[in-house]
């Protein structure tokens, strides 16, 4: 171990005359550099704490002010009107000092006074101009005359002359607004009224007029009660209730998964890549912690957006627990643990008061790639108790892991840093290869059920190719928090640490690191038996995945913008007509929407089955009239969930009251398991990828004719905007039928 390692640097011997001490100038040394370098992170986090508290001022303004107060004493001009002779006649121990020493200190006083007062002037006007929300449903490329002043006034609110940090404009963000009932009733029954006849629409508008006049004024009150008190009214309870306290397998059903880049690998050294890639999401981590990052901005470089789920980005793992699971984060972890072929190390990440370089890591990976030594009874499949249910984890957890070795070994993984698997099958995307894409989907998704840690915040999946991946847990965060991450980690591997020609990692090696330690475990055949059940469990539901990857390459958002639409309302429509193509029917549609412009904001729902979604895809003659009202319209329902204006969350938040006041109501009630989830990405001007995913075990769908249905839908749409004589395109596309019934996979 790496303290065992160290500690042989300190030596004594007793001897008849006294004690022998040795001293190791390499260890004194290391102690040395890792207390400057800790102390330095702390002034460093520090002087960037000050400097987002204050901002859009700075200290050097406070000093100005501070000189400003100080001339009006020798110019006889009282900007105070009195207050500074009031303080000055005020000041504690006035009988000890000089009258010009209590004048200078009363200047001082009132200028700091005055200078907060500025600040939090300055914030909440800041935080007003932000709650303005107009410019969001203005069509792209025009802009009204009180948006263009608004842009004026908050970027003048916003000049300081110096780049904000990442926190700067946390205190400035608006709270998220409670919609009123009406509104959110009225906007429920829009949505619900395509997917229903009218004698079940009839019903449900009786069991939502009858919560609105009965029980919804009092949870109603409670709820802006919490928004007045709280920075969120939803975001806690969101976490707490939607996925803490969700009992189900989180792999798979709560899970995420973030892809390497499709085309491009930049070495195929595993070791190596891996090296790279955990420096560069190390030089992430500490500009993380400095907050040093800039802030990621909307509308044109000018409306900032909440940071506050990126603090639990690292040293960060869901603890199980009976009734509700608990999310722990660490500050300042200096290792994290690999898993390869059934092992577990743990690998430090610091020497000398600094990060391991991409050369050094990729020597100690090398090691554990090396490293020919057998698991431990029961350390194969360990991790399974992380992919299965929540509470047979959670009484494993305290009877076989509150102590001993194991309860050691159990410490170092949940206070990693972040998790690394190392793969030992090839995965990624290969154009000669069918269905890799699916493949690599899945691999990153759940892999074998045993080789991912899924309590850890994420965990770094690489390769022997060289490709890598992430799996993410979702409680701590969504999915565009970590791909900023990723998007980070990617261009610094390839932009500025780069490889070798040979392929490795740039830079020396030293190899008087300490080898990879091998975690210790204990664990009995009880335990290991629930580690097999809880892995047979977890197989079920990976088995049930029915994956298929869709690069659509006819054309991408360049092409879709040119016919004066948005990119999202088209894919959408699309996966609209798709879906009435595929199952004949139309269903409940989730697409998520951020609410990052409120304090704490997560997401919202927007509900993409619209009526006039429905209209557009039963009538594909008078098409492209109804496509733009139903685009619009998509684009509208978008914006009011970005704005605080959406369905689901606030009915969430009204069904918690309910709970907790033990109302009931049938309105409140009412979730598929079935059906399709589908999640695209736009990438560049020419490429949309879209994964779909379904269960095997729900008879009416199939992820690949489903794909199939995305793609020929894509073609029928952009054909709208062509002339009728090149609609032949969209002919070009025909779907493949399914053989002997059988799914692909």
């Amino acid at each position: 171990m790496a303290e065992a390692h160290q500690a042989v640097g300190f030596q004594f011997t007793v001897r008849p005359d006294g004690v022998d001490l040795k001293l190791s100038q390499d260890v004194i040394k290391n102690i040395y550099l890792s207390g400057v370098t800790a102390w330095k992170k702390k002034a460093i986090q520090f002087k960037n704490g000050v400097l987002a508290g204050v901002y859009p001022a700075s200290p050097f303004s406070w000093l100005i002010v501070v000189i400003a107060m100080m001339s009006s004493l020798y110019t006889h001009v009282d900007p105070s009107l009195g207050m500074m002779d009031a303080i000055k006649e005020n000041l504690p121990y006035r009988e000890c000092v000089s009258v010009q020493t209590r004048a200078v200190l009363s200047a001082i006083l009132f200028a700091t006074g005055l200078w907060l007062f500025l600040i939090y002037l300055l914030r909440y006007t800041l935080k007003a101009l932000l709650s303005y929300h107009g410019w969001i449903f203005e069509s792209h490329g025009k802009m009204t005359t009180s948006t263009k002043m608004w842009l004026v006034c908050v970027r003048l609110s916003m000049f300081s002359g110096r780049r904000p940090l990442l926190y700067s404009f946390q205190a400035s963000l608006p709270r998220l607004p409670v919609p009123s009932v009406d509104d959110t009733i009225q906007r429920y029954l829009e949505s619900v009224r395509p997917l229903l006849d009218t004698k079940q629409y009839n019903h449900m508008e009786i069991l939502a007029n009858e919560f609105k006049d009965s029980k919804a004024a009092q949870l109603q009150r409670y709820l802006v009660l919490k928004s007045w008190w709280a920075t969120n009214y939803v975001s806690d309870w969101w976490e707490e209730y939607i996925y803490l306290r969700g009992r189900a397998p989180i792999m798979v059903n709560s899970n995420f998964y973030i892809m390497d880049l499709l085309y491009v690998t930049p070495t195929h050294r595993q070791a190596a890549r891996a090296g790279n890639v955990v420096h560069a999401m190390l030089q992430y981590r500490r500009k993380l912690e400095r907050g040093e990052h800039a802030p990621v901005l909307r509308a044109l470089g000018t409306v900032p957006m909440c940071s506050t789920q990126m603090e639990r980005m690292f040293n960060t793992t869901r603890i199980p627990g009976i009734e509700t699971d608990i999310v722990q984060h660490l500050t300042d972890r200096k290792h994290l643990v690999v898993y390869h072929k059934g092992r577990f190390f743990q690998v430090w990440l610091y020497t000398g008061g600094r990060h391991l370089l991409p050369s050094e890591l990729e020597m100690q990976f090398q090691r554990i790639l090396n490293d020919t030594s057998e698991p431990q009874q029961g350390e194969l499949k360990l991790a399974a108790l992380t992919a299965g249910s929540r509470v047979p984890w959670a009484r494993t957890r305290i009877k076989y892991f509150s102590q001993g070795v194991n309860k050691v070994s159990l410490d170092a993984i949940e206070s990693a840093a972040f998790f690394l698997a190392l793969d030992d099958e090839p995965q990624g995307f290969d154009p000669a290869k069918t269905n890799s894409l699916d493949g690599y989907a899945k691999s990153l998704l759940h892999g074998k059920c045993y080789d991912r840690w899924f309590d850890k915040s994420f965990t770094l999946i690489s390769y022997p190719n060289g490709k890598m991946g992430v799996n993410a847990e979702h409680s701590w965060a969504d999915a565009p928090i970590v791909g900023h991450m990723w998007e980070y980690v990617l261009a610094t591997d390839c932009f500025h640490l780069g490889y070798t020609e040979e392929g490795h990692c740039k830079g020396d090696v030293n190899k008087g690191l300490p080898h990879p330690s091998r975690l210790q475990w204990q664990i009995p055949k009880e335990c290991q038996q629930i580690i097999e059940t809880s892995y047979l469990s977890a197989k079920r539901i990976a088995d049930d995945v029915d994956f298929h990857g869709c690069l659509f390459t006819e054309f991408g958002k360049g092409l879709i913008k040119k016919c004066r639409t948005s990119p999202d309302a088209f894919i959408q429509l699309a996966l609209q007509l798709a879906q009435f193509r595929d199952q004949s029917v139309f269903c409940l549609t989730y697409e998520s929407s951020m609410t990052r412009m409120f304090r704490d904001g997560r997401t919202e729902t927007v509900r993409s089955c619209t009526a006039e979604a429905v209209a557009f895809v039963r009538a594909m003659e008078d098409r492209l009239a109804l496509f733009r009202k139903a685009s619009e319209k998509h684009q509208n329902m978008y914006r009011l969930a970005m704005t605080g204006s959406g369905i689901d969350r606030h009915l969430f938040c009204l069904y918690i009251v309910s709970k907790y006041l033990g109302v009931d109501s049938p309105f409140l009630k009412k979730v598929a398991d079935d059906g399709y989830g589908v999640s695209y990405i736009i990438v560049g001007e020419n490429l949309i990828t879209f994964h779909i995913s379904s269960k095997f075990s729900c008879p009416d769908t199939d992820s690949y004719r489903f794909g199939q249905h995305i793609r020929k839908a894509m073609i029928d749409i952009q054909a709208l905007f062509k002339p009728e004589n090149d609609k032949k395109t969209a002919e070009h596309v025909k779907i493949v039928p399914v053989e002997n019934g059988k799914k692909h996979i």
